[in-house]
């Protein structure tokens, strides 16, 4: 039988579970249901995951709140600390700066870096191996090496071809 954890706070049996990793190092806070409730983390509108990303980003939280408000739309950054949410497309622009402090936290940058299924790859390099092909073909016409182009005519053919076979 598995140990029931101790809430952290008044050592009552912790129900909710919370996990942050810092720097490269993991925190555990287990809490009770009523230390969560009185901490907001049960409840979706008093506890906001993104208010806790700023803060810890180290974005300062006072200032010029004009400076703070997307243009377009109206949206302050405070309203994302609340709801973690941004208003409109124009809001990833405006709050760039807050927005890739809390990324850096979180990931190894701000850019996508995602994989790539198998059976895609393959359709990106045969793409890639399609559009050099027809770009050196191109150059032969230009140059009128006819005979070089038609060599290239006919191995794009064949990729074409080739990968016709594999779908």
């Amino acid at each position: 039988m598995a140990k029931a954890l101790k809430c952290n706070i008044c050592e009552n049996q912790a129900t909710v579970h919370l996990t942050q990793i810092l720097n490269n190092k993991i925190h555990k806070v287990d809490l009770c249901e009523s230390c969560a409730q009185e901490k907001g983390v049960t409840d979706p509108n008093g506890f906001s995951l993104a208010d806790l990303l700023v803060k810890a980003s180290g974005e300062d939280e006072g200032g010029d709140e004009a400076a703070l408000k997307c243009p377009s739309c109206g949206y302050t950054q405070a309203k994302f600390r609340k709801t973690g949410r941004l208003g409109c497309p124009d809001c990833y622009i405006h709050f760039r700066g807050t927005i890739d402090s809390i990324l850096a936290n979180m990931h190894k940058g701000t850019a996508h870096c995602g994989k790539v299924p198998a059976n895609a790859r393959a359709h990106m390099s045969l793409r890639e191996e399609v559009a050099r092909l027809e770009e050196e073909l191109k150059k032969a016409v230009d140059a009128e090496r006819y005979e070089e182009a038609a060599e290239y005519r006919d191995r794009i053919q064949a990729v074409k071809e080739e990968h016709g076979r594999k779908e």
